[in-house]
This record gives structure tokens, C-alpha cells and sequence, in this order.
């Protein structure tokens, strides 16, 4: 198992993924179990408890292969857009309908239960979340399982945005939440990953594992003069975007908030509190 990164390996002493056999050991192997996240958003938990740490959210029409559900109610699998492994709520999860047609565009939108949006809704999933689209109705688009959105905010699955930043930009003010990736909260690495993701481009969940990935490795110069607008900014366990070569944009628990801030002052406070620039990379 040391070679195997248990964020991302479907492993544990008891129980792994089939696909896993004769690479790890475990007491037993199982099949994973097709799911699809049905909520507008469902944490997942390094732990099967409701108040275990949010390591990161699935969203509604992503999914997931299921190992194992307990009889207290959680499921315990792997996501299909990150690879990520943890602990859902299992009544979050639903068999698979029928293929996504659109992603939510909008930071946040409703899903109600008829062609008015003087109705109550049924759901609020965020931006990225996935919905198959059988028809549209004046200013709606209807799902498949009878549900009413805002045409405008949705977006068809191969249509997307060209600038992550931009993206990332409209979280401005959105308080931080460790493992989030919502309008609701979300945290550095979880405003990346959806920022980029808006765009069309996949990026791994974490700080260090998107340090290793995303981009290549570029000299910022002494002063940072030679940023441009989308270098990633990487401290050890945090990320921040350049606007251009004077702020950034980041998730930062110091305001409690996706924030603007000069990037010679972050790297100032930053260092303060005993930590320097890893790397600058450009995508």
C-alpha cells in the first residue's frame, strides 16, 4: 500500500477495489457499484460519521463506484471525475439515469417542480453540477426526471468557458470551507479544480497532487514581475491564482473567504506565518 496514494486507491486493510487485486493486499475484493450523486451536492468523509472531516463534495449528476454501504448509511467508493475515495451519505446516491446533457454555468441555480419560479425548489445544485436535458419549455429546460431549471443556467456539457480566472473571480466573497467546492464554501484547491474544470480542463483535488500535475514550472523573477494572468501560486497545502502580475484570487482561511489580494502582500503574510512559494507554474 505505500506506493498507493490512499486518496486516490480504493484500498483498505478489510476491503478494495477488485480491479486492485494483486496489487494490494486485503481481506476481500469487491465490484464497485455504478451511483450517480442525486443531492445538488454530498460531502465526502475521510470517515463513515457525520461529523468526520470534509475532505471534498461530489455534485449532483456525477458519479461514483460504490464497494461498500454500512447499515448506518454511508457508502464508501470512488469518484469517476477525480478519482477521489471517501465516505458519502448513501441516500445521496441513486442508480444511474440517463447521461448528463448540460452543466450548471451559474454559481448556483434551482431545479422546480414546474414551468414557475414562484415554486418552491426542489434541489440547488452549483456550478459544474450535470443534468440530462429531455426538452425545453419557454425559459426552462426540463430534466429527465421532470424537473424545471433556468435555461440560462445551464451550459451543454462541450460548451465552455475560456477563462478560468474569470471563473474563479465570481467566488469572490464566498466564505471558506475546508473540502468545499461550492458557492456555499469551498477551499484554494476546491476553487481551482472548479474554476478549471468550468473550462474543460481536469485537475487532481489537492494542493500538492495539482502542484505536480497542472502546467509546467516557470521562474516568476525576483519580484514576481513575470506572473501572468492564470499562474498558479503554490505554497505547501495552498494555491492561489494570478489576476495579472500585481493580485491574485484564493480561497484563504486568513479571510475567511475567496479574496483579492496584492501578491506581494500575500507572499508577505504568508511568509510570516512560516511558509514560502513552492513553485510558479503557467498553464
Amino acid at each position: 500500500m505505500k506506493d498507493f496514494d490512499p486518496r486516490l486507491t480504493p484500498a483498505r486493510p478489510d476491503l478494495a477495489a477488485r480491479h486492485l487485486e494483486g496489487k494490494v493486499e486485503a481481506a476481500r475484493f469487491a465490484d464497485g457499484e455504478r451511483r450517480e450523486v442525486v443531492d445538488a451536492q454530498a460531502p465526502v468523509r475521510r470517515s463513515p460519521a457525520s461529523d468526520a472531516p470534509l475532505d471534498t463534495e461530489a455534485l449532483m449528476g456525477e458519479r461514483v463506484s460504490v464497494y461498500e454501504t454500512t447499515e448506518e448509511g454511508f457508502a464508501w467508493g470512488q469518484l469517476e471525475s477525480d478519482g477521489y475515495v471517501g465516505w458519502l451519505p448513501a441516500n445521496s446516491l441513486g442508480q444511474p439515469g440517463p447521461a448528463p446533457t448540460h452543466r450548471v454555468s451559474a454559481l448556483r441555480t434551482f431545479i422546480f417542480p414546474g414551468p414557475s419560479i414562484k415554486l418552491a425548489p426542489l434541489a440547488a445544485p452549483p456550478l459544474g453540477a450535470r443534468l440530462a436535458i429531455a426538452r425545453e419549455q419557454e425559459d426552462f429546460a426540463v430534466t429527465a426526471s421532470g424537473g424545471y431549471v433556468p435555461a440560462r443556467h445551464l451550459a451543454p456539457l462541450e460548451n465552455f468557458e475560456r477563462d478560468f480566472v474569470a471563473i474563479a473571480e465570481r467566488f469572490r466573497g464566498v466564505p471558506y470551507l475546508w473540502g468545499g467546492k461550492t458557492a456555499f464554501g469551498l477551499d484554494c484547491s476546491g476553487l481551482l479544480q472548479t474554476a478549471l474544470a468550468a473550462c474543460g480542463t481536469a485537475a487532481p483535488r489537492d494542493t500538492d497532487l495539482q502542484e505536480q500535475v497542472l502546467g509546467a514550472r516557470i521562474d516568476p523573477g525576483p519580484s514576481f514581475q513575470h506572473l501572468r494572468r492564470g499562474d498558479l501560486i503554490f505554497w505547501r497545502g495552498h494555491v492561489a491564482i494570478a489576476r495579472e502580475r500585481e493580485t491574485l484570487v484564493h480561497a484563504n482561511a486568513f479571510h475567511m473567504m475567496v479574496e483579492f489580494e496584492p501578491i506581494a502582500a500575500a507572499i508577505f503574510r504568508i511568509r510570516a506565518a512560516g511558509s514560502e512559494v513552492t513553485s510558479v507554474r503557467r498553464i
